[in-house]
Order: C-alpha cells, then structure tokens, then sequence
C-alpha cells in the first residue's frame, strides 16, 4: 500500500485550512488517512505551519511520497533537508555531529529570516496606520477650514447691511425699507 503525505482540506469557502496527513493513494483528498502530522493555514502573514518533524521524518524513511505542495512546506520547515542531512550520516558521508550542526546553523538561519519578515510586516503595517490617521487629520483640518469660512461669511453679510444703515442715517437719508 503506497503512502503519501499530502493536505487535507477544511475550513469554509475562500477561508481553507490544511491538515498534513500521510493516506493511502487511493483514498479521497478529505477522506480516511493513516496518521495526521500537521497542520498549514494559508490566511495568516506569514502563512503558520506546524508540523511534527520526527513523524515526518519516520514517513519519508518508510518511502512515503509528499505532493508538490507537501513537499514545499516539509522543505520550507527543514524537513527534508534534515532527512538529506540523516541519509548522509547513515551512509557516512558526514558524522551525525557535523549534520546536526549545519541543520542548527540553517534553522538559525531560516529562523532569523521569518523573524525579519516578520518585523517588517508589523513595522508596514505600523506606518501605514500612522499615514492614514495623518491623511485624516489633515481631511478634518480642511474640512474645519471650510465650515469657518462659511461661518464668517455668513456673519459678515448681516454685519455689512447692519453697518450700512447707521452710515446712510448719518448722510441724512432714510434707510430703504422693503
């Protein structure tokens, strides 16, 4: 019975999760599967994989196939760079010392990426609201101007027919009455 690690679907409409199962090839995409090893959310920045390594690790040694897209997040968690680094060791290629030591040097590495990703997004997402409550304020501001423009207008029209009368009494004429 081939085996092979891939995702199973849930979650709603336009809203999917993942579960990372190893299934029988013959089973449906959502249906009965072996052993669940993870988990993947595509909604969130930067997307959250959670996975158990060694489980993975113990599948692939059995021969267990992952899909395009399984084989992406086990590479983008290490996983079969780990495995790569493992099958090395067995054959004596490298010690196991060496191997355990460029895998902790590469998940520093790649840890230290995601974490500058990571700041990045928050410090993005920082200024662009400071530069929309800035757009606003300065909306507001205009706004304000306006209505106070047309305030003294308003009060400056009666004012001038208000002084008018007093300077036409003066000249000796009587004001004009509608």
């Amino acid at each position: 019975m081939p085996a092979k690690i891939r995702l199973q679907r849930f979650g709603k409409k336009g809203y999917a999760y993942y579960h990372i199962v190893v299934a029988d090839v013959r089973a449906p995409r959502d249906g009965k599967f072996i052993e669940r090893i993870g988990s993947y959310n595509p909604n969130t920045n930067p997307a959250t994989i959670e996975i158990d390594s060694n489980k993975a690790m113990e599948w692939l040694r059995k021969g267990a196939q992952p899909t395009d897209t399984t084989r992406a997040i086990l590479s983008y968690k290490g996983v079969l760079y780990r495995y790569h680094l493992q099958r090395g060791a067995t054959k004596g290629m490298v010690t196991q010392e060496a191997a355990d030591a460029k895998f902790t040097a590469w998940e520093a590495e790649k840890d230290a990426k995601i974490g500058n990703k990571v700041s990045t997004l928050s410090n993005a997402k920082r200024e662009d609201s400071k530069q929309r409550l800035a757009d606003e304020a300065k909306i507001r501001e205009a706004k304000a101007k306006a209505i106070q423009e047309k305030l003294d207008a308003q009060n400056a029209a009666p004012a001038a027919t208000d002084e008018a009368a007093p300077q036409a009494e003066e000249a000796g004429e009587a004001p004009a009455e509608s």
